[in-house]
């Protein structure tokens, strides 16, 4: 029996053993397999499971006013959603379906944070929070964050971003700053950034040479990487983040903090197919390998 021929729950099956972005690709194949990319049990196979309590902490209403899971899937990837009374959102990788969040500034241990002479509290247009941290003035520059591996998707490589703006900046030029990810008395990573982008090379001396500097997200705003980690899913630990430059008596003002945002770096490959991706079952998506060549050279003698 040919694949197409199967019936459309089977089809939507061995679909959901795929990912999204292969879903939407092999939607082309045959009306049968357009029909059954478009069910709600193989949509349902690629949103979290722990969906509905993660929405409750929100406002949204998508729940209610999604026409399909494949719509309430894409609303969740386009669009972030505010959860935690505020101080979190929420989004889906749309590759991949893998969990997004972004942990506001007021979710965040800011040394000096709550003194209104060194940071203030203020609301910036493009901010996805009511509110963003302000620096006024500091020295001492630390900022701490962290969140349960068990809130993130498992089997999957993460990065940690800083997500800030500078404006009228001074004070970055002379340490580089440190940027830490890592589990509490576990493994981590550690390396120096130059998070002023707007400083010249004639303004820094050797110690910036070749760091990573911020670039522009589609927001507007500016993100560093601050490390990466993988989370197995198996482990109850907390994943720690830091930013910090304490070494030099430098006052430090300008910079305007959003959050952290934790998203997916780098799928984990068990098998490496070229064109179907990743699933718990080998077999299946063998199955749609040889049917994906089988349409290829079809298309290439037409």
């Amino acid at each position: 029996m040919e694949l197409q021929a199967l019936p459309e729950g089977c089809i939507a099956h061995i679909l959901s053993y795929t990912t999204p972005v292969d879903v939407c690709s092999l939607s082309l194949i045959s009306k049968a397999f357009c029909s059954a990319a478009e069910s709600d049990s193989l949509w349902d196979r690629f949103l979290p499971s722990d969906l509905v309590s993660i929405i409750s902490e929100s406002s949204s209403s998508l729940l209610a006013t999604s026409s399909s899971k494949k719509a309430l899937y894409l609303a969740l990837s386009d669009h972030p959603i505010i959860i935690d009374h505020g101080t979190k959102s929420f989004q889906l990788e749309r590759k991949s379906g893998k969990k997004c969040y972004m942990l506001s500034a007021r979710d965040l241990s800011i040394i000096w944070g709550d003194t209104p002479e060194y940071w203030n509290w203020i609301t910036l247009p493009g901010s996805r929070f009511e509110e963003v941290a302000e620096l006024v003035q500091v020295c001492w520059f630390e900022i701490r964050g962290k969140i349960n591996a068990h809130e993130l998707s498992s089997d999957t490589n993460y990065a940690a971003f800083l997500v800030f703006k500078m404006i009228d900046a001074s004070g970055f030029h002379y340490c580089p700053v440190e940027c830490s990810v890592g589990t509490f008395g576990g493994r981590g990573c550690t390396k120096n950034v130059c998070l002023d982008p707007n400083l010249e090379e004639t303004q820094l001396d050797a110690r910036f040479k070749g760091l990573q500097r911020p670039s522009v997200r589609s927001d507007g705003w500016l993100e560093i990487e601050m490390g990466e980690f993988f989370n197995s899913g198996v482990e109850d630990e907390e994943v720690e983040m830091s930013v910090k430059e304490t070494e030099s008596n430098w006052w430090k003002h300008g910079f305007y903090l959003q959050g952290i945002e934790v998203r997916p770096k780098l799928s984990v490959h068990k098998h490496n197919d070229p064109i179907i991706g990743v699933g718990p079952s080998y077999r299946p998506r063998r199955v749609l390998q040889k049917w994906g060549d089988k349409l290829k050279n079809i298309w290439n003698r037409g």
